[in-house]
């Protein structure tokens, strides 16, 4: 009889996995002394080119690790005003914050190729700060400029943080709880293979889709079973949408990429429109490997064994 289970899993959690709430509130106060000053800026000039700053990423829709060490914040800037040349966006950004935050030193703002790195020297934090150009769309949508061939593509931070948020509310805290899992298992597979990659977004959509179709998310080995299951038995190759925000319709025709996730709230954005076919087989093969993992650790004759099939999945730090 299998001695990991569900309770043991949650533990690990708590003291690995997921990020304390204090610090994530510090984390929070961090970015939101950025956006007041941001909006103090505006306040006295309403003609600055930068809109408004929201909070996005990990740490806002709750789905992020111990080990982050950095935040994502979207700025909207004024579409009009932003340089016509990508290449300019970044230091041109970066010179708008100094503006909006001179109490920070200069080298504090750093430009990056798709964002602005702000570095907080007092904790070590890093903000990046990604350019959305905006128009004045009453529901926050603007374009990213995409890194790898400067694309314009619609996107809508509190559109994205409500489509994690219903799930939430939906499905309880096990949703959240379920993706910091399969992201601590992605890192543990970076650690020995240096081109695997399994951005956060997809497993978030990922898991929302099995979470609609009725996956069960109250015992986490199970869960995670099922997950690894489902990207053994799809190989990633089948579609992924939502209808939260248009109608299956309004999709593309075949696109011809071999993972095709789609963004909830933009049909013609495949997420994972830059992986390569080798880059879909790493990922089928390290579930396959995971799955097999989880099973061995069912039928494990001694703790010690069990623990060791963890360790497979869930890395060194795992000890039932």
């Amino acid at each position: 009889m299998a001695l990991v289970r569900h309770a043991e899993v949650k533990t690990f959690c708590t003291n690995r996995v997921n990020l304390p709430k204090e610090t994530a509130d510090k984390h929070r106060a961090q970015v939101k002394a950025l956006r007041e000053r941001l909006e103090r800026k505006i306040a006295i000039d309403p003609s600055f080119d930068l809109v408004k700053m929201l909070h996005a990423g990990s740490v806002a829709k709750g789905t992020a690790l111990r080990t982050v060490n950095d935040l994502d914040v979207a700025v909207y800037v004024k579409a009009g005003s932003a340089p016509k040349d990508d290449s300019e966006l970044q230091p041109w950004l970066a010179d708008r914050l100094r503006a909006a935050n001179p109490n920070m030193a200069d080298d504090q703002f750093v430009p990056q190729e798709h964002c602005v790195k702000v570095s907080f020297r007092g904790s070590g934090l890093d903000v990046d700060v990604v350019p959305v150009l905006y128009e004045g769309d009453a529901n926050d949508c603007g374009y990213l400029v995409r890194k790898n061939d400067g694309k314009r593509v619609m996107t809508s931070i509190p559109r994205h943080l409500d489509f994690i948020r219903a799930r939430k509310k939906r499905y309880g805290d096990d949703f959240k709880q379920l993706i910091r899992l399969v992201k601590w298992w992605r890192n543990v597979q970076a650690k020995t293979d240096a081109d695997f990659r399994f951005k956060s977004f997809m497993i978030e959509l990922l898991w929302a889709r099995l979470a609609d179709n009725g996956v069960s998310l109250s015992d986490y080995p199970d869960a995670l079973e099922e997950f690894f299951t489902y990207i053994m038995k799809s190989e990633l190759c089948e579609r992924v949408s939502f209808t939260d925000y248009y109608p299956t319709s309004k999709l593309p025709g075949p696109t011809g990429n071999p993972i095709e996730v789609f963004d909830p709230i933009n049909p013609e954005n495949n997420v994972a429109t830059n992986y390569t076919t080798e880059g879909r087989s790493r990922i089928v093969t390290a579930a396959g490997r995971a799955l097999d993992a989880l099973g061995e650790a069912r039928y494990a004759t001694t703790k010690g064994d069990e623990i060791d099939c963890w360790q497979d999945v869930l890395g060194p730090s795992f000890q039932g």
